[in-house]
């Protein structure tokens, strides 16, 4: 599976598709944090998140505090975003939906 490079409008048109993400300063990656009722949730958000990731072969950075989990995605063989970015965002907002 490749990596489909994306150019700056692209990137801008796959942002206003998600809710919440947000660009770095560097325009390299995408954020966004997740807020859950409890750690459980987050921490069941999160096994789900990497079960999907692992399919993508594409692995987030993120941290977990609590009911908080804080997300950066980018594509680091290629050292800017990807389709795979924007389609594991895609399947996190998936995820965090079905538990609210």
């Amino acid at each position: 599976m490749g990596y489909e490079l994306l150019e700056q409008d692209e990137v801008g048109r796959e942002l206003a598709r998600l809710e919440g993400w947000e660009l770095s300063a560097d325009g390299l990656a995408i954020r966004k944090s997740f807020k859950f009722r409890s750690f459980v949730e987050a921490f069941g958000f999160m096994t789900e998140c990497a079960l999907a990731a692992e399919k993508l072969d594409h692995h987030p950075d993120w941290s977990n505090s609590y009911s908080r989990v804080d997300v950066k995605l980018t594509t680091h063989v290629k050292k800017q975003l990807t389709d795979r970015d924007f389609r594991l965002a895609a399947l996190m907002d998936e995820a965090w939906s079905r538990r609210l």
